[in-house]
């Protein structure tokens, strides 16, 4: 069956997704080590304001406040038993704000990791991940969700077990891995591996890609090896707005809204066709990244130079494929070992 954002796909060479939800629930008063999902009830006015950031910023689509709800994660909380509550609350917030905007705009009901190792490696079965992703996604598309949208997952089995529940539920589903230690996510796979991945899931995600990682320059390095495979299916970029520092007790992200912008009109040179923000990224930068996307004509894809003097340098030599070779990329896009 057709769904929201498979038809805004089609019409639209773009869409402009959110930015950050920690940075700006923190920023609203939101205490380190609390669960953000406890103010879908106990905080919603300051939720509804989360969600209406973005959209009066320009963006298409918006992650609901629950990255955290699975079991899980909700068990550090002791509110483990609340996962249909707090998931569907954040979804019904969600409706609310989209359906009050004169435009479409599509509510994606966000999944996070466990937070457990999958087996073998550790004692997360593949069945007991199935059901805990599953029991959320139900709650958010009873709460009106268009969309689920896993994010910032580590291991293939992870993001199988999502697919498998998104299946169960009956819901589209978008995915992305997060490659944050030298081009490949925490447990190893790369960009290459991550298309191969994609190409054998049943369902298909609606759109894949990548999210959060170290900085935007590293996250468009991965883009374009995602782009580069031939996947099937549309590609995500949702980088951080710079680096993490400390400063004066706080995680600060250094990512100005003007690079911000150029990040935005790189990905979308990259291949990218949902562009939006990770970490640091507030309503302020997404209004750069919109204007960006709506007045820089389309380029070539860049090169990884290119990415580097306007974004600054990469973390590590390798985007995490050629046998640990530094990559090189012809201006053309080639690669070359």
């Amino acid at each position: 069956m057709p769904d929201a954002l498979t038809d805004m796909l089609a019409a639209r060479d773009w869409i402009l997704a959110d930015g950050a939800t920690g940075t700006n629930l923190f920023n609203m008063g939101l205490s380190s080590g609390d669960s953000p999902e406890m103010w879908n009830v106990e905080q919603p006015d300051n939720i509804r304001a989360l969600y209406l950031g973005p959209v009066e910023a320009g963006s298409d689509l918006f992650l609901t406040n629950t990255f955290g709800g699975n079991a899980s994660r909700l068990k550090l909380h002791n509110a483990q038993h609340r996962v249909a509550e707090l998931n569907r609350a954040g979804a019904e917030l969600g409706r609310e704000v989209a359906d009050k905007q004169s435009r479409k705009v599509i509510v994606a009901g966000s999944m996070g990791p466990t937070g457990e190792v999958m087996a073998p490696l550790g004692a997360l079965t593949h069945e007991i991940a199935v059901e805990m992703f599953e029991e959320q996604a139900q709650a958010l598309k009873e709460g009106g969700a268009d969309v689920l949208w896993v994010e910032t997952i580590s291991a293939p089995e992870e993001y199988k077990a999502a697919a498998e529940a998104a299946a169960r539920v009956g819901m589209p589903w978008c995915g992305t891995m997060s490659f944050d230690t030298a081009g490949r996510t925490m447990m190893g796979t790369t960009s290459a591996d991550m298309v191969k991945l994609v190409g054998k899931l049943d369902p298909h995600p609606v759109a894949f890609g990548a999210n959060c990682g170290v900085g935007a320059s590293d996250l468009l390095r991965t883009v374009l090896g995602l782009t580069e495979a031939g996947p099937s299916r549309p590609v995500i970029a949702k980088g951080n707005a710079g680096i993490p520092k400390y400063v004066e007790g706080h995680i600060h992200y250094d990512g100005t809204p003007e690079v911000m912008a150029d990040y935005a009109a790189l990905a979308r040179d990259c291949g990218a066709r949902i562009i939006g923000g990770c970490c640091g990224t507030t309503p302020q930068h997404l209004r750069a990244m919109r204007e960006a996307l709506e007045t820089r004509p389309k380029g070539g894809k860049p090169s990884l130079e290119e990415i580097e003097a306007k974004l600054g340098g990469y973390s590590s030599a390798s985007d995490g494929t050629g046998d640990g070779a530094p990559l090189k990329r012809e201006r053309r896009g080639r690669r070359r070992g």
